[in-house]
């Protein structure tokens, strides 16, 4: 009997490991009546950012810290996105409270060259957007208009997440 419960136990341990990644999220739809924060800034690269300017595009606008696991495993899925949506989609990932060299740092060990990173060392943007969970994803449409918060990680090349993409491009 003692055994049967030790392969109990590793089976529910090897069912863990090996279950699909980035499935703790909760996607909810943007406040109504909630106005969308203003968003400007430099990326890591020296390419300025403006939201207002962006109206016309889909932009999908990522908060996340190189200290959070779950942004960690996340980015991957962002980066691809990216990739495939090239032109079609504009991602932008917010870095909260750290210096704009540790996030420099992440992002080219990782090889995340797809995306807009944005510092945010003081965390205003962020507070700004009502963001105290990491990761947290807000989806906006071409017109402008917040439809989505997603937090938690997600892997943005999935079905249910392209499903949101696809609200967007309406």
């Amino acid at each position: 009997m003692r055994k049967l419960t030790r392969r109990r136990v590793l089976a529910v341990i090897a069912a863990a490991a090996t279950g699909p990644a980035l499935a703790q999220f909760e996607a909810k739809p943007w406040p109504p009546g909630r106005a969308l924060p203003p968003l400007a800034g430099t990326d890591l690269n020296g390419q300025a950012w403006n939201l207002a300017e962006l109206k016309g595009r889909p932009v999908l606008v990522n908060f996340w810290a190189t200290w959070c696991a779950p942004c960690k495993e996340e980015m991957p899925t962002l980066q691809t996105l990216a990739e495939l949506e090239g032109e079609r989609l504009v991602v932008l990932a917010v870095n909260v409270r750290e210096q704009a060299s540790r996030a420099a740092r992440f992002v080219q060990s990782a090889g995340l060259t797809q995306l807009h990173v944005l510092p945010d060392p003081r965390g205003a943007t962020a507070r700004a957007w009502g963001v105290g969970v990491f990761p947290t994803t807000v989806l906006i449409d071409r017109e402008g208009r917040a439809i989505r918060t997603v937090t938690g990680a997600v892997d943005w090349t999935g079905p249910e997440a392209q499903g949101w993409l696809r609200e967007l491009r309406r």
